[in-house]
């Protein structure tokens, strides 16, 4: 399906650009988190006719681009943004931005796939590379403002660059040894276990045997000495008896 993008999205297309996308994509992330919306034709044909006005006042020419360059080369750009103690922007200034201001202050079209510079994420001062025509470029000045103050000194930008990257290599390293931690923990409990599990494979591998004897009665041997104690008597009067009669 179709989508205007609201924003500049890495590997998809900048704000404005109509795109194509997957439907399930659209609708389980992009439209979700208004990084887009549903291209209809009422939309397209609004979007065509403000290119279409911005146009008119894009290079077409060499001599055009060196006036536009001339203008942009004394302009100064101010963005002021939400920034954290440190510098760093909850957001950036993106390509889009830029086109969008230099449009706002000079009412110059500038194609924003033309402007050199990646998404910005600190507050500072730029110098914003522009290709205005074939072999016609300018530095735009451009100031990142931290929002309701004013912008430290360059040294004091640079020390507070410096601070962030400390503060993010110090996490990284915590995170790599807690890490490093974790499965050093899950190779001892391994390492604990494969004897148990081993000694219970084995004893499930042999097949038990009783060991108890059978029980036998000792009143047995008994009870046939006593019957064989018992008839003696009976047989040796048997043997007496005939030498009675002769006598």
């Amino acid at each position: 399906m179709q989508v205007i993008l609201l924003t500049d999205v890495d590997k998809l297309g900048l704000r404005g650009d109509v795109v194509d996308v997957a439907r399930g994509y659209a609708r389980n992330y992009l439209l979700p988190r208004q990084l887009a919306e549903v291209a209809t034709k009422a939309r397209v044909a609004e979007l065509q006719k403000v290119e279409a006005n911005r146009a008119r006042h894009e290079a077409r020419s060499a001599e055009q681009a060196e006036e536009i360059a001339g203008v942009l080369g004394k302009t100064v750009l101010t963005f002021e943004v939400k920034a954290g103690p440190t510098g760093a922007l909850f957001g950036s200034v993106t390509a889009t931005d830029i086109t969008d201001e230099i449009w706002r202050t000079r009412k110059i079209r500038v194609d924003r796939r033309k402007i050199g510079t990646d998404p910005i994420k600190r507050i500072g001062r730029y110098a914003i590379p522009i290709e205005v025509f074939q072999d016609v470029s300018v530095e735009v000045k451009t100031l990142v403002v931290p929002e309701g103050g004013e912008l430290p000194p360059e040294e004091e930008l640079e020390a507070l660059e410096a601070a962030e990257a400390a503060a993010e290599a110090e996490h990284d390293a915590e995170t790599e040894a807690e890490h490093a931690e974790a499965e050093s923990a899950i190779a001892e409990a391994i390492a604990e276990d494969e004897p148990e599990a081993e000694a219970a494979e084995g004893d499930a591998s042999e097949p038990e045997v009783d060991a108890s004897e059978p029980e036998v009665d000792a009143s047995e041997p008994e009870v046939a000495a006593e019957a064989a104690s018992a008839d003696e008597p009976e047989a040796m009067a048997d043997e007496a008896e005939p030498a009675s009669d002769e006598t």
